[in-house]
């Protein structure tokens, strides 16, 4: 069985995430935040086509998000931290 390793008791954080807020736990990847959020998918292909977290160790690259104004971000590799400005590369 799979179980959480985060502690309900920890401090939390706060992120925005294309305009919206949401609380994050230290130590947590960005990655693994939008994941319990159900904030996927992370992004889209040129042709239109949707991306969202897939290995997990920063190899396929299909996690990017832009981070506090930086495009091109691995959010698998990224710790988040307080008032993390997050924007998923998602088409309107």
């Amino acid at each position: 069985m799979l179980r959480s390793l985060l502690d309900p008791t920890d401090a939390r954080l706060t992120v925005t995430v294309d305009g919206q807020r949401f609380d994050a736990h230290p130590g947590e990847t960005v990655a693994a935040c939008l994941l319990r959020h159900d904030l996927v998918p992370t992004r889209q292909t040129p042709s239109g086509q949707p991306r969202a977290p897939y290995c997990l160790m920063g190899a396929c690259f299909e996690c990017t998000v832009e981070l506090d104004g930086r495009s091109n971000v691995q959010a698998c590799l990224t710790p988040v931290r307080d008032g993390m400005v997050i924007c998923r590369n998602l088409r309107a």
